[in-house]
């Protein structure tokens, strides 16, 4: 998923819970004198510690599932080539790579983390230029991510683990496992992007080079593409904008909540966030089909498993059905769910993770025994 918060998220505290047990605490008024002051202290301090339990539930867990703690000041941070990079860290042993879509972070992943980080070392890295990690003005291309999982594969990680990747993350996965197998077990797609090439699509025709492109057309281009761009990124980042785009990609929206908006706003507050999100639209958007997904799929060996929600409005199933015909070492998995089917339907994803991850070892032993 795409997406980046000042402080929106609220913790439900006393008076302004919303839940009914504690709103019915605060509904009671006494008069002041001897067992009724007692009575309404009694009453009060009961008020508080259910609202106290009450946002207990609604911070960490939904629907009995444990939920990542959300830190402002984040996890933990590794340099890269002299960035600030963040991840979490959760759990012991296989390691398992977590990677988020466009705009979004490693919280994106609040519900998968601490149910695999009970089997599984989980990690959910920020990719350079989201999240937590550093708003670096380079010029950001698809192969600066690839580099960077790698790198934190060898350095944080130290064994090859399994890849996990949700839309921008799921091609960043693809393309890392494509180019250095050493590194991945296994790869996992979910909704990933990314492109197949078009055999019938005409060459376009390079000017860029010519005297009056140059000094006339690309600078009163890039001129415009600055002034809408920004305008767009500004709207973009507000609360409101980021909860409707979110709920126009979840079929379920039940949680499209406060802590989700704040981490994807929270990022967007960087001094350098617009200037990251211009180079973003205006350099690697626009030149995607510079790596399609069958000449990265053509160079894959590991096993892959896609689990994908069908009722996608930007990715649909067609693509899932594409990528095992043109990779048939493929399983799928449909989910009833939209573009981020690990936040929407976090249970479903996180049992068939498990479950493919353990049949991985099972085909593993039994090659072993074979030999």
């Amino acid at each position: 998923m795409s997406l980046s918060l000042a402080p929106s998220f609220c913790i439900r505290t006393s008076p302004f819970c919303q839940r009914r047990c504690c709103r019915r605490s605060t509904l009671f008024y006494f008069h002041e004198g001897s067992k009724t002051g007692i009575l309404k202290r009694r009453l009060f301090s009961r008020g508080i510690a259910l609202t106290v339990f009450c946002s207990l539930l609604s911070e960490n867990s939904v629907g009995g599932m444990e939920k990542l703690a959300f830190r402002p000041e984040g996890y933990d941070f590794w340099t890269w080539r002299g960035h600030r990079i963040h991840y979490v860290e959760q759990g012991q042993g296989l390691p398992i790579v977590l990677i988020h879509g466009f705009g979004a972070s490693a919280f994106h992943w609040r519900y998968n983390i601490p149910e695999l980080a009970k089997k599984y070392k989980v990690y959910a890295l920020d990719l350079l230029g989201f999240g937590w990690s550093e708003k670096a003005i380079i010029e950001y291309d698809a192969t600066i991510w690839r580099d960077q999982v790698a790198d934190f594969i060898k350095d944080i990680v130290k064994e090859p683990a399994i890849l996990v990747g949700n839309s921008l993350g799921g091609f960043t996965a693809l393309f890392t496992t494509a180019e250095l197998p050493q590194l991945v077990r296994g790869l996992v797609l979910l909704n990933t992007a990314g492109q197949f090439g078009d055999s019938n699509r005409k060459p376009a025709i390079n000017d860029e080079g010519s005297v009056l492109y140059k000094y006339m057309v690309n600078p009163v281009k890039q001129v415009f593409q600055r002034v809408a761009l920004g305008f767009l990124f500004w709207q973009w980042k507000q609360p409101a904008r980021v909860e409707s785009v979110l709920k126009s990609v979840y079929i379920d929206t039940s949680n499209v909540d406060d802590y989700l908006v704040e981490s994807i706003v929270r990022p967007a507050s960087d001094p350098n966030a617009g200037e990251v999100y211009y180079r973003l639209m205006t350099r690697f958007m626009m030149n995607q089909s510079k790596y399609t997904l069958d000449s990265v799929l053509q160079k894959l060996s590991c096993p892959l498993l896609l689990l994908w929600g069908d009722l996608d409005p930007w990715v649909g199933p067609a693509k899932a059905i594409r990528i095992k015909e043109f990779y048939p070492k493929t399983s799928i998995v449909n989910l009833k769910a939209g573009h981020c089917p690990h936040d929407e339907v976090p249970e479903l994803v996180n049992k068939a993770l498990m479950d493919w991850i353990t049949s991985l070892d099972h085909e593993s032993s039994l090659q072993m025994a074979q030999t």
